[in-house]
């Protein structure tokens, strides 16, 4: 072999090699970067003693989106990364759900408590206890098992699923965007935690396109773009101390 050949097929790996690595980098962001909007809510709950900025319906959201990407999966097996992240995700939303029945117990003036045994549709994800949201979750995670075991077979049901899950996904801005709406104010409610919204919705829409994820997955992806950016707007209409929350 000469030596202008030996050349080119060690830069050929070096290229390859490099891309190998920044595909293993992407593939960790995609996987843990989701959670990591909620770290700067998690240290304002915190911080603040009130959960009032902060709406657990996009737990909720959230919640039932990566359960019915995982039996997604199931059907259709794309990329290991997303179903990674599914799980990462559903931990991350009953740490907030832990943490914010915590304040909200602790804040509580009455000793009454809502349980998901009263069955009152009143208090419908208004809970006292986490154990109460990990019941529901449960609960709702046998039933898609059951409908999906049954219907697993249909390529029209596997692709409903898919593009249900990642639709709710894509929404779950809009309980945070309902809140902001009715409270007229973003107070208490983090706006890193937005930008973060943004920019990992910009990432993974990217990451959607690049790897020919499931048309649901890009699709629904620009969808929580603009429901992010509407967001933010928000804060500009509602917050005349923007640059103070930044800081």
């Amino acid at each position: 072999m000469k030596a202008s050949d030996a050349e080119a097929v060690l830069q050929e790996e070096d290229v390859d090699g490099s891309w190998t690595l920044l595909s293993l980098l992407a593939s960790l962001l995609m996987v843990f970067g989701g959670a990591l909007p909620y770290v700067p809510q998690f240290q304002e709950i915190q911080r603040s003693g009130s959960t009032e900025g902060f709406s657990t319906r996009v737990c909720l959201v959230l919640l039932v989106a990566n359960i019915l990407r995982i039996f997604f999966w199931i059907g259709k097996q794309f990329e290991l990364t997303l179903l990674l992240q599914s799980v990462v995700m559903i931990l991350t939303m009953f740490l907030m759900l832990h943490l914010c029945c915590s304040v909200q117990n602790s804040n509580r003036v009455s000793t009454k408590q809502h349980r998901l045994a009263d069955f009152n549709l009143q208090y419908f994800w208004k809970w006292s206890a986490v154990e109460d949201y990990i019941l529901f979750c449960f609960g709702f995670t046998v039933l898609c098992a059951v409908v999906t075991m049954l219907l697993l077979d249909s390529a029209v049901f596997v692709e409903t699923l898919g593009f249900l899950a990642v639709m709710l996904e894509a929404m779950l801005g809009v309980p945070q965007l309902l809140q902001n709406l009715n409270n007229r104010s973003t107070k208490g409610m983090s706006v890193k935690m937005v930008l973060l919204w943004t920019a990992g919705d910009v990432f993974k829409t990217t990451y959607f396109v690049v790897n020919a994820s499931p048309a649901q997955f890009w699709v629904c992806g620009s969808a929580q773009i603009l429901i992010d950016v509407a967001i933010l707007l928000q804060v500009l209409l509602y917050s005349p101390d923007t640059r103070d929350k930044l800081g």
